[in-house]
């Protein structure tokens, strides 16, 4: 199962109006007002999908592994909920954690409260990578606590968790280089690489969509590992 990108401009509006902080993040966030899925994407070379976006790669592993999982989420996709909360750790513990697979999450928000979240795991990990996972990991757990009709108090009491203040929580909601990194890395997932549900796979640059097992990965890993 997977999250399609399919939400009204209205939904949008109603989400983004409940993130308004001192009228600032209302505006940050209306370029994710213009979601457009692609037209005529093609399968991405190596070379295309090895470009990070202008905020760096989130990766996890060697980065000589035989194998590169790239998986495009949505905070507030349940299906990327499960996949993290059932799957990922024994990717982690049997793949990434062993040196063969590097695991890089690049962000690809349905909804501007998907983009609120990764902006402030963004924020969280300038001085550390592993605090960018450790609040993606906390949001995607907490998702039905935070994902609701006012999200704010939820979401501000989870970045408080993570060390976050007031201020420094709304300066955060109203990075615009922030956003721009995150939109830039969606729109071109969107646009040259057709991804328009989330989670969405290429491993080692084959496109696999929807909440994979960890049989459903060992059977994707395992042939380029007996090489």
């Amino acid at each position: 199962m997977e999250c399609a990108l399919k939400i009204t401009r209205r939904e949008l509006c109603e989400r983004a109006g409940a993130l308004v902080l001192a009228g600032a993040a209302l505006g940050t966030l209306s370029p994710l007002l213009n979601f457009v899925p692609p037209a005529h994407a093609q399968s991405p070379s190596p070379a295309e999908l090895a470009v990070a976006g202008p905020l760096g790669e989130m990766s996890m592993g060697a980065d000589n592994a035989p194998v590169t999982i790239i998986e495009y989420a949505s905070l507030t996709c349940s299906h990327c909920a499960h996949f993290q909360e059932v799957t990922f750790p024994e990717l982690k513990k049997r793949y990434i954690d062993t040196g063969k697979v590097r695991y890089i999450l690049r962000e690809f928000p349905l909804d501007p409260l998907s983009a609120a979240g990764f902006m402030l795991a963004r924020c969280a990990a300038k001085d550390d990578k592993n605090k960018y996972f450790a609040l993606v990991d906390t949001l995607f757990v907490q998702q039905k606590n935070w994902v609701v009709q006012k999200p704010l108090p939820p979401l501000m009491a989870i970045a408080k968790q993570a060390g976050f203040t007031d201020q420094s929580f709304e300066q955060c909601l109203a990075n615009q280089q922030a956003l721009d990194g995150i939109e830039n890395v969606r729109q071109r997932a969107s646009e040259k690489f057709g991804v328009n549900s989330t989670p969405t796979f290429f491993i080692n640059g084959k496109k696999q969509s929807g909440d994979l097992s960890i049989g459903d990965l060992e059977k994707a890993i395992e042939p380029y590992l007996k090489g």
